[in-house]
């Protein structure tokens, strides 16, 4: 242990980097795809915040990385699920197909897409339109 003594110092400073480290990584199952390290903090900071129902900040926090990365799907997507929790249907189901148009091919992402606005669309009353968005959902999953 007297060995160790003198590397204490680095090696806890290095626990604490790769610590921090994990903490920028999107969470697991998300769907962001960005090599920003600002972006991917505040997406996790608003994922926290709408876990914990903080929906106003986690709102706030992601239209603010919308504004560095604009052509993000996964931000589009997290926003709409915000909007979804919010109440908020109309917006909801526009940014899960704002967020569909830059899915690219990614069928996942797109999915869950659909989910959401068949989600918002079940949630405003259209029983029909949210049945086709809910179709769409398990086509693209097969």
């Amino acid at each position: 242990m007297r060995a160790l003594r003198p590397l204490m110092p680095l090696l806890s400073a290095l626990a604490l980097l790769l610590n921090a480290c994990t903490l920028l990584q999107p969470a697991p199952g998300s769907s962001l795809d960005s090599g920003n390290v600002a972006v991917v903090s505040l997406f996790n900071t608003a994922r926290q915040d709408r876990r914990v129902g903080n929906l106003s900040a986690a709102d706030a926090t992601l239209e603010r990385a919308l504004r560095i990365e604009p052509r993000n799907a996964g931000l589009w997507q997290a926003l709409a699920r915000v909007r979804l929790a919010q109440g908020r249907y109309r917006q909801a189901e526009t940014l899960a197909q704002r967020a569909n148009a830059l899915s690219g091919t990614d069928k996942a992402l797109m999915s869950q897409d659909w989910r959401i606005i068949g989600k918002a669309r079940e949630q405003s009353g259209d029983s029909a339109g949210a049945q086709l968005a809910y179709r769409k959902a398990s086509e693209l999953m097969r």
